[in-house]
């Protein structure tokens, strides 16, 4: 599929003309410049026309952000891999420096250049755009990102110059496992993301909260083939004061919702902390997969076969009753372990997506519901008939009886660990349903 890149200095409306080309609010919004700092992709279409879109960070230099250096790596790596750039400048600004040096790059890139003039709400502000005929990359194209003004002309015009040899097809990743990597800020998720990637895809630096959005990498390797989501660390709402971490929390939640498995990353040198414990409560409620990983093990002193046994049986306690769940140790800074990771989180998958035949489950089952039957309530004896699997997303069982609503919590709890003990569903939340036959 083709792709399109758009660049442009910081706070010019990148990620609101990157919003509404895919039709999602995808990227974070903020009228603090330099929000964006990853390579961050969508989806568009346009009139039968099917390419991919790549929101930029900011392109600058000279300034005081830690990040510039990154971001203008991560700029550049877009140019060079897709097909139309599509150049970002704002009317009311004019020509800044910044838009020169972008433009003297593309010039030298001999990609096709479309440019878009953004926040041009009004017709006065239509006499601003013509300045930029000096830019030497064609013909200027009034727009407004915010309102959707012009972006339909905009889209004509891509649409002309990308290349006709590449035939617009369905999405290759769709149906592919997604594994979302999670945790608090700092604990190494980027890091894991580069490292499994072998290349600097996300950027990464010691300042907690470093990735903003929730940012999606395909990954084909040594046999292993999913959909990779890095995220950006949650901490406790009463510690999240900024809108644009707001923001990103909501992005993290949301791509815990549309995940398959979830790798949470804990720090070995700090072990498992209540914010931990919180993101580990929010995969279990959304019923997803889950590995846990304690990165930075290079950095714990004194290490001994004990310790990682003392870890352990600590982290086993505080996750109980789940304490099934694949554990990990890693360092991601020295690619210790990091394919065990991978490893795991592919075990998880094929245990939450498992389908057990009716006929097996009965088997199993029945005989030892028979051995120890559920216990009688006012008299009334409880007999389950029949068990099945359902068809959700989930591990769900129902389980059909005559007398549903006096089956109790511990014989529910009979039930899972029989089922965990028959069939392996290690790194998964099992859901048991009581029907009426």
């Amino acid at each position: 599929m083709n792709l399109v890149a758009i660049v442009g200095r910081p706070n010019v409306g990148k990620s609101t003309l990157f919003n509404r080309l895919i039709g999602n609010r995808q990227a974070i919004v903020d009228s603090t410049a330099g929000v964006t700092r990853d390579r961050h992709y969508g989806q568009c279409e346009w009139c039968g026309h099917e390419f991919s879109v790549v929101d930029t960070g900011g392109f600058t230099s000279g300034s005081d952000d830690v990040f510039e250096s990154e971001i203008r790596k991560q700029v550049m790596i877009a140019i060079e891999e897709c097909d139309l750039v599509l150049f970002m400048v704002e009317a009311a600004t004019g020509i800044t420096d910044f838009d020169q040096d972008i433009a003297d790059i593309l010039r030298r890139s001999k990609k096709p250049v479309v440019l878009a003039v953004n926040k041009v709400d009004t017709g006065e502000r239509m006499y601003d755009t013509y300045q930029f005929y000096s830019l030497g990359l064609g013909d200027p194209m009034a727009i407004a990102a915010a309102t959707g003004s012009g972006t339909g002309d905009l889209l004509d015009h891509v649409v002309e110059l990308l290349p006709k040899e590449t035939r617009d097809v369905e999405d290759p990743y769709e149906g592919l496992p997604r594994f979302t990597i999670v945790g608090k800020p700092n604990v190494g998720k980027s890091s894991l993301t580069n490292a499994l990637l072998g290349e600097e895809r996300n950027i990464v630096t010691p300042v907690a909260g470093t990735t903003r959005d929730a940012i999606s990498s395909h990954y084909n390797k040594f046999g292993h083939e999913f959909m990779l989501v890095d995220t950006a660390g949650l901490r406790k709402k009463t510690k999240v004061t900024e809108d644009l971490e707001f923001y990103s929390v909501l992005r993290s939640i949301r791509a815990i919702e549309q995940s398959d498995v979830c790798i949470l990353m804990v720090d070995a040198t700090t072990g498992i902390e209540a914010q931990d414990m919180a993101v580990f409560n929010l995969i279990i409620r959304n019923k997803k997969g889950c590995v846990i990983v304690v990165n930075k093990w290079d950095l714990v002193p004194d290490k001994t076969t004990g310790t990682m046994k003392e870890f352990t049986e600590a982290i086993r306690e505080r996750i109980a009753p789940l304490s099934d769940i694949p554990l990990v140790f890693t360092s991601a800074t020295n690619k210790q372990r990091i394919l065990d990771v991978l490893e795991a989180a592919e075990k998880v998958y094929a245990n939450y997506s498992r389908r057990i035949p009716t006929s097996q489950l009965n088997e199993v089952m029945l005989p030892e519901i028979e051995n120890y039957p559920p216990p009688a309530w006012k008299g009334k004896y409880i007999k389950i008939k029949y068990i099945t699997q359902l068809p959700s997303p989930s591990p769900s069982f129902a389980f059909f009886c005559n007398l549903p609503q006096y089956i109790r919590d511990p014989y529910k709890r009979f039930l899972e660990n029989k089922l965990r003990s028959h069939f392996d569903y290690s790194g998964c939340v099992l859901q048991i349903f009581l029907r009426q036959k």
